[in-house]
């Protein structure tokens, strides 16, 4: 029999080895140009009242991750619809996106999608999670998520480097990024290591061993999404005071980090992908 891996088939024998197998539609992939194939986890729809003037949370992230202009390919799965993948060897890499939801909310496909993070995690896939992502992460893994009484943190906000880590490259002592969120993590996971901090978002970046990576802020939105948000929310569900410190932060030019944290993120995604290709070679040697 046979099974498809996106444009490319490849023939399955029984009793064949799957990583093998696996293995081989990578590299026939490759041939092709294609260096890795991302699965976005969609968790959150942007607001009716925007709809028609930006686009879905995964594609702000395709365009976010084509900056670091590399080959990739994208499959969408709006887990929040009930839509999962059916394994996790469906994709090389996934990442998981923001959302209006609160993790403590408990919905039925949060908890769906926790099972997959563990199974991730378990494999040592490479996962990325943004803002609600970062935040479920952290749940499934034995974090604590809730309502801050740090308060909103919106606008332009910088982030202390905490850890280097190689997919880093060359990289500044401090970040910048758009934020808008209310939820933190309170208790860090147990395996968890910060690399980002603020005083106002101490677990701001974490990292956990060598196959999952998650930051609070979103590098994803740009500058005109972030002013959208910011005056459709002014005294609504966000403090007014808040909400045009936000504006203001915006006003002023600050400029954020995207490209770097694009990099970031396709460089994780790559190295982690080529070191778990080659785990099972290394073990057939040993």
């Amino acid at each position: 029999m046979s099974i498809k891996y996106d444009h490319i088939t490849c023939d399955l024998e029984v009793g064949r080895d799957s990583s093998k197998l696996r293995g081989d539609c990578l590299a026939m992939r490759a041939d092709q140009g294609v260096q890795m194939k991302i699965g976005i986890l969609e968790t959150g729809l942007v607001r009716e009242e925007l709809a028609d003037r930006h686009d879905p949370y995964p594609v702000m992230f395709e365009r976010l991750l084509g900056l670091a202009e590399r080959k990739l390919e994208f499959a969408t799965f709006s887990v929040l619809r009930g839509e999962m993948p059916e394994s996790i060897d469906d994709c090389d890499g996934w990442l998981i996106t923001g959302s209006r939801y609160g993790v403590y909310e408990k919905l039925d496909w949060m908890l769906v999608l926790q099972d997959f993070i563990r199974e991730l995690a378990a494999a040592g896939r490479p996962l990325i999670g943004v803002c609600f992502g970062h935040q479920i992460i952290a749940e499934a893994l034995g974090g604590k998520v809730v309502k801050s009484e740090l308060g909103w943190k919106v606008g332009v906000q910088r982030y202390d480097l905490e850890r280097r880590y190689d997919w880093m490259g060359e990289s500044p002592s401090s970040v910048a990024m758009h934020a808008y969120h209310q939820d933190q993590i309170v208790e860090c996971p147990p395996e968890a290591e910060v690399f980002l901090s603020s005083a106002d978002c101490p677990l701001a970046g974490l990292s956990y061993g060598d196959s999952i990576i998650s930051v609070q802020a979103h590098p994803e939105i740009e500058e005109s999404y972030e002013r959208d948000l910011l005056e459709l929310f002014a005294g609504r569900s966000l403090p007014l005071d808040l909400a045009q410190q936000g504006i203001a932060s915006l006003d002023a030019g600050i400029p954020v980090d995207t490209r770097l944290v694009a990099n970031w993120f396709v460089e994780f995604f790559l190295t982690r992908e080529m070191t778990a290709q080659a785990a099972p070679l290394e073990q057939s040697q040993a």
